[in-house]
């Protein structure tokens, strides 16, 4: 049966981040909010947390995950960010957006897009996803809370834990935080290209 943690959604409490972190440590699959809606989380090196995730969404192993990142620097880990595309990231984050970006070799294989070699990289404004990040150190592997058969992310924690409890180790309270996905850019090229228009203004990548 999963914990469930009520963690204040701006200043989120150190002991149960602490908390939250070593769960992840140990093989841990999460349910974390973000500033687009609930998201599921694991590890980067941990490939059976990472099944258990595609296992409650059903996802096929062609399904691209993304990296949840604390800062550019951290960004800069696992992606090359040439000059253009940093400069926008630094201007636009944290904030509701996804880039795709050329992995670094500090990107597991099964994690990059199995013939660009990409992967999807995030630095959201949530209080309570950033403080994950910083705890842990590195990356948090990441993907939407969207079940089987529904269209929008989960939006409540206690309807989370309810359908939840049973398939993941944590269940975290951070209030509600929306269901908008995401805006993704192609910045694989540096040249932003608009993938999906989605809680992340685009306007001013349109001047970009």
């Amino acid at each position: 049966m999963s914990q469930f943690f009520q963690i204040h959604p701006d200043n989120p409490q150190p002991r149960l981040i602490n908390q939250a972190v070593e769960i992840i440590r140990q093989g841990g699959v999460l349910v974390y909010p973000t500033d687009s809606g609930y998201a599921l989380g694991c590890h980067i090196g941990d490939k059976s947390a990472m099944e258990r995730i595609r296992t409650i969404r059903k996802l096929s192993e062609k399904h691209n995950f993304t990296l949840v990142c604390r800062d550019l620097s951290q960004v800069s880990q696992y992606a090359k960010v040439g000059n253009i595309a940093y400069r926008l990231i630094k201007a636009i984050t944290p904030g509701a957006y996804t880039f795709i970006l050329p992995a670094t070799r500090e990107v597991p294989r099964r994690l990059q897009h199995i013939k660009r070699k990409t992967i999807g990289l995030r630095i959201p404004d949530n209080a309570i996803a950033q403080a994950i990040v910083d705890a842990l150190g590195e990356a948090l592997m990441s993907v939407s809370l969207i079940l089987p058969g529904d269209d929008y992310p989960m939006s409540d924690p206690y309807d989370i834990r309810d359908q939840l409890e049973h398939a993941v180790d944590l269940v975290i309270d951070g209030g509600y935080c929306g269901i908008e996905a995401t805006t993704i850019v192609d910045l694989e090229d540096e040249i932003p290209v608009v993938l999906r228009r989605g809680a992340g203004d685009t306007s001013v990548l349109e001047l970009a």
